[in-house]
Formats: C-alpha cells, sequence, structure tokens
C-alpha cells in the first residue's frame, strides 16, 4: 500500500489522529521508559504515524514482535529529529519514521549501494528505491549509500540527531567491519546524539562466534562495540526481549518467524516461539 501524500500527511495525520488513537487496540503491556508531560504530543503523533492505514496487515502483525512505538519511544526520537536508518531493508520502519518525521524532521535511510556486486544488496535496494518512486509520501525521505568499510559517509559530520540500527550488527560482524560502521555513525551524530540499537540476543552462557553466524550476538559485545567507538551506554530496555527463544536453533535466528527458514519443519513449534529475543540499548555521543 502506498502512503498520503507528504504534504496531504502534514494535514490529514493530524486529523486522523483522534479516530486512530481512540480505536487502536492496546498492546500487551511492555516495558519502556515512561513519556514525560512535555512528551505526550509526540506520543500521539507517534501512534498515528504507527496506526496509519495504509501500512500493510503483514507490516501491523508484527508490531506485537517489534514494538515500534515504546522502541522509538524508549531511544527518545521526536518529530523534529534529523533520524538515519542503517539497512531499513524493505522499508518496515520506513512507513513509520518517514511519515513521523516529514515536514518538521527529516528521515534518511542508509542503504545497500545501488551499484552493489552483491546480488541481495542490489535487488534489495532496487526494491526499496521503487518502494519510494510508488508515492510522493516519500518526496522527503533521502537516501544514501552504506556498505562498510567501502562507503561509509552517512551525513555531513556531527549533523544528526540520532542513527537507528536494527537486527544488523552480526552482518558487520560477519563482514569484519563492525568497527568501520560504529565509527560511521559516531561521526555522523551531534554531541548528544542517540544511537539506538535493537540486536539478537545470545544467552552469556553461549559462546560467541566471532562471525555471528547464527545472527546473534552477546549483548556485551555490542556495548563493547559501541564503547570503542566512542559511545556512552546510557539505557538499556527489555522491550523486545522474548523469554521463549534460547537462541539454539538448526538455521540460527532465520530458523525463526518471519523467516522461517525450514519451511513447514517444525512450523508450529517455532511460530509458538516467536520472532527472536532482542537487546534494546540507547547511547549517546557525549
Amino acid at each position: 500500500m502506498l502512503l498520503p501524500h507528504s504534504a496531504s500527511a502534514r494535514i490529514i495525520l493530524p486529523l486522523m489522529l483522534a479516530l486512530m488513537v481512540a480505536t487502536v487496540e492496546a498492546a500487551p503491556p511492555q516495558p519502556s521508559t515512561p513519556v514525560q508531560p512535555g512528551e505526550a504530543g509526540h506520543s500521539a503523533t507517534l501512534t498515528a504515524a504507527i496506526n496509519n492505514p495504509l501500512r500493510s496487515d503483514a507490516q501491523r502483525a508484527r508490531d506485537l514482535a517489534r514494538h515500534p512505538q515504546q522502541t522509538l519511544e524508549f531511544f527518545g526520537i521526536s518529530p523534529q529529529m534529523t533520524v538515519i536508518e542503517i539497512w531499513p531493508g524493505a522499508g518496515w520502519y520506513t512507513d513509520i519514521l518517514a511519515p513521523y518525521l516529514a515536514g518538521q524532521g527529516q528521515y534518511i535511510a542508509a542503504h545497500f549501494p545501488a551499484s552493489s556486486t552483491i546480488d541481495y544488496f542490489a535487488r534489495n535496494r532496487a526494491a526499496f528505491d521503487a518502494k519510494l518512486k510508488a508515492s510522493d509520501g516519500y518526496a522527503q525521505v533521502n537516501v544514501v549509500d552504506f556498505a562498510p568499510p567501502q562507503s561509509t559517509k552517512l551525513a555531513p559530520p556531527a549533523s544528526v540527531d540520532a542513527v537507528l540500527t536494527f537486527r544488523n550488527i552480526h552482518n558487520w560482524m560477519k563482514a569484519g567491519s563492525d568497527a568501520e560502521a560504529f565509527a560511521a555513525f559516531y561521526a555522523a551524530l551531534k554531541p548528544g546524539g542517540v544511537l539506538g540499537v535493537v540486536e539478537h540476543r545470545l544467552p552469556p552462557a553461549r559462546e560467541q562466534d566471532p562471525k555471528a553466524a547464527s545472527g546473534y550476538v552477546h549483548e556485551a559485545v555490542v556495548i563493547a562495540m559501541a564503547e570503542k567507538a566512542g559511545f556512552k551506554l546510557v539505557a538499556r530496555s527489555e522491550i523486545n526481549a522474548n523469554p521463549k527463544d534460547n537462541a539454539d536453533h538448526p538455521q540460527g535466528v532465520w530458523t525463526l518467524p518471519p523467516t522461517l527458514a525450514l519451511g513447514d519443519e517444525r512450523r508450529d513449534y517455532y511460530l509458538a516461539i516467536g520472532e527472536s529475543d532482542r537487546m534494546t540499548l540507547k547511547f549517546i555521543k557525549p
């Protein structure tokens, strides 16, 4: 489905808000950072963006696993910010952040280079570009190439309020480019800027594969990476935790939904586990 035109969105979303907030079915309680009184308007606007009726049913179905409202509030994302999302994939968070930031802030998608010789990267970027061209609702979205260590300039130095990465760190570990990735985040952020991280979490008792082939990473390893780049950990949350996930699956994290790499083999079992256990970490650039 297509988002509304950007000019219309600034008019339509506020008008829709009262109806949408009133009709949104309450999600199960999740731990999160309490919203301060001055942030109540931001919270309502975010609710409107998340419950935009133009989001697909497939996207909405994953809200219970990805907790976008609680996650973005935990990271402190407000409509006036300039926000970079790293490797947005098909654009699950794009369809929330683009309308949320339109008009007041700026959403920057740091995607795979269109010229990549890696087939998956090239196909994924082409699909994302086609998505953006399909509606003027994405007219304010800025897309930049990001492929560490070769392509790492995200924005002018110290110009961005927040950098967000959802379930990507294992990929940089596999490629040996995690240090370059975190250095790029640090360079782009303003002093006091936020780095928000969500990643598949490996239990502390299990040995960490340096290449993170299973897709799971120790929380302590992620914190060490960020701190080595100069970041300071300021908060962690269990918003995206899943105690049913023991991180021990035949095809790693991709065994679980939404991928279900084993197909119909033990499908109901893996559906009952749900999506992966995930750490949610908030860092700042001092």
